[in-house]
C-alpha cells in the first residue's frame, strides 16, 4: 500500500470518545475455513502451513494487520507465487491433497485454464463433463489472481480523469472507460512495466499474450473502482446530492476485504465522479476492520470540501451507533452501504446482523446492500421481507466488478462477481391502510 503524505484535517473533537466495546460477532473467516475443509479436508491446514502459520489465530492476526509480511516465511518473489499456487493444489475430482498421494508431485494442472489440478488421467476424464462448462472462465480467474499483485505494487489502478459526463449519464463500465484519456497508453505502460516482468519471471506459468494482460488489467481496474462507483450509484438512487452539502457514508460490516492495505486515496474516484462536491466522509465500521492508515476516528466536523475522507471503527454497528452517533462523536449517515453482508449464509451470521438490520430499518436510513449472485439476491430479499423492511428496489449493478471469482475449494461452479446486484432499502414496510386512520 502507498502511504498518503497529506496531513489529516482536524476533527474538531471536543470530548473523549468512550472506550470502544470488544467486538462480538460470528467470525466470517472462521466460517469460511470450516466450509473449505468440508469441501477439501485438510486444505485450511495447507494454507496455514504455506503462510508459515501455526493456527487460525495466526491467520486472524495477519488479517487484522498485526502480523508483518516477513513473518510469512516469504523471502523471494518466486517463493511468494509458489506458496500461493501450492494452496490450490488438490485434485478437484477426488479432493485429495498432495500428501495423500503416493507421489505428492503427481498432481497435474489443466493446460487450458492453468487453474485446477488432477491426481491422474482417470480423475481428469471423470471431471471433464463438469469442468468444461467453466474452463474458459477459470482461465481468467487464474490470470487475474496473479495480476492482482500489481494492485499492491501500485501499478493498478492507473490515474483516472475527472468525469466529462454527469454521473447520471454514465450507464456502466463502457461509458467509464470512454472517459479515460490515453487509455491504451496507460494499459501498455503497465503491461511493459517492471512488476509485470517480475511477475511472469517468477509465477511458474507461461506469460500470456499482451492482449490478455490488458483485458486482465481492465477487469481488475473495475474491481478496484466498483465500490466507490457503487456508492455513487447509491447516492443517485436515493436522490442524495453531494454538490449541495457535505455527506457522511457508513460502510457497515466492513472487513479485511474492504480495509486490508486500503489507502487514504482509494475512494477518490467519488471526487472525479462528483467534481465540486462539498466533502464526503467514509466511515468503515466492522469487527474485522484492519489496522492501517484509515484506522482513525470519525470526524465530528463537516467533511473537508472537495475531498473524500476515510475513517473507521472496529466493532459492531449498533455499538458504534450508541457510542458515537447518539453522542455526536460521529455524524449521522446520509447513506449506509453494506458490501456483501452475507446475513443469508447461516443463522449465526443473521443473528449477528439482526440488531444492525433493525436499527437501519427503525431509523429509516437509506441503505444499499450488494450481493455476489442472483441466488444470494433472492435469499437476502426473503430475509429483508420477513423483517418488514421497505425494499425500494433491486437490480443488476451497472458498476459490478468484471473480475470473475471462483469458489476457492470447489472451483467447478459458475464464477461470481463482486457487487453483481444491489438492494436499496429505506425504513419499514408501510402498513396497508395506515393513511386512512383517524388522528387520536
Amino acid at each position: 500500500a502507498q502511504p498518503n503524505a497529506g496531513a489529516a484535517p482536524k476533527t474538531g473533537r471536543s470530548k473523549k470518545a468512550p472506550e470502544e466495546p470488544a467486538a462480538r460477532a460470528p467470525d466470517v473467516d472462521s466460517l469460511g475455513f470450516q466450509a473449505m475443509d468440508r469441501n477439501v479436508p485438510g486444505l485450511s491446514h495447507v494454507i496455514l502451513q504455506k503462510l508459515n502459520m501455526k493456527s487460525y489465530e495466526d491467520y486472524k492476526s495477519a488479517m487484522d494487520g498485526r502480523k508483518s509480511g516477513s513473518d510469512f516465511g516469504i523471502r523471494t518473489y518466486f517463493d511468494m507465487f509458489q506458496k500461493m499456487e501450492d494452496t490450490f493444489k488438490f485434485c478437484v475430482e477426488c479432493k485429495k491433497l498432495p500428501n495423500a498421494l503416493p507421489d505428492p508431485k503427481s498432481l497435474r494442472r489443466c493446460k487450458r485454464c492453468q487453474n485446477v489440478y488432477y491426481c491422474g488421467v482417470a480423475c481428469q476424464r471423470a471431471n471433464w463433463p463438469l469442468h468444461k462448462k467453466f474452463c474458459k472462465k477459470l482461465k481468467l480467474v487464474a490470470l487475474d489472481r496473479l495480476v492482482e499483485w500489481l494492485i499492491f505494487t501500485g501499478d493498478i489502478p492507473f490515474p483516472t480523469e475527472t468525469w466529462t459526463k454527469p454521473a447520471r449519464e454514465v450507464k456502466g463500465w463502457e461509458d467509464w472507460f470512454s472517459m479515460q484519456e490515453h487509455l491504451e497508453e496507460k494499459l501498455g505502460a503497465i503491461v511493459a512495466g517492471r512488476y509485470m516482468t517480475l511477475l511472469w519471471a517468477n509465477a511458474g506459468k507461461p506469460r500470456p499474450e499482451d492482449a490478455e494482460l490488458r483485458e486482465s488489467i481492465r477487469r481488475l481496474v473495475t474491481d478496484f473502482h466498483s465500490r466507490p462507483l457503487t456508492i455513487g450509484l447509491g447516492l443517485r438512487l436515493f436522490g442524495i446530492d453531494p454538490l449541495t452539502r457535505p455527506l457522511t457514508v457508513h460502510v457497515v460490516g466492513a472487513s479485511h476485504v474492504e480495509t486490508l492495505n486500503t489507502r487514504l486515496t482509494d475512494y477518490d474516484e467519488l471526487t472525479r465522479m462528483f467534481p465540486g462536491h462539498q466533502g464526503v466522509e467514509m466511515v468503515m465500521v466492522g469487527v474485522d476492520v484492519v489496522d492501517g492508515p484509515i484506522m482513525r476516528p470519525p470526524l465530528t466536523t463537516l467533511a473537508p470540501r472537495g475531498r473524500v475522507y476515510l475513517s473507521s471503527y472496529k466493532g459492531l454497528y449498533h455499538d458504534f451507533w450508541e457510542s458515537h452517533v447518539e453522542t455526536k462523536l460521529a455524524a449521522r449517515p446520509d447513506l449506509v452501504v453494506g458490501f456483501h453482508p452475507g446475513f443469508h449464509a447461516c443463522p449465526d451470521l443473521l443473528a449477528g446482523w439482526l440488531p444492525t438490520l433493525l436499527l437501519l430499518r427503525d431509523y429509516r436510513l437509506p441503505v444499499l446492500f450488494t450481493v455476489y449472485s442472483e441466488q444470494e439476491l433472492k435469499a437476502s430479499l426473503q430475509i429483508l421481507v420477513e423483517l418488514e423492511t421497505h425494499i425500494v428496489g433491486y437490480a443488476s449493478n451497472p458498476f459490478a466488478s468484471l473480475r470473475p471469482e471462483q469458489v476457492y475449494s470447489s472451483p467447478n461452479k459458475a464464477p461470481v462477481y463482486c457487487s453483481s446486484h444491489y438492494i436499496a432499502v429505506l425504513g419499514a414496510e408501510p402498513v396497508p391502510g395506515a393513511d386512512e386512520l383517524e388522528d387520536d
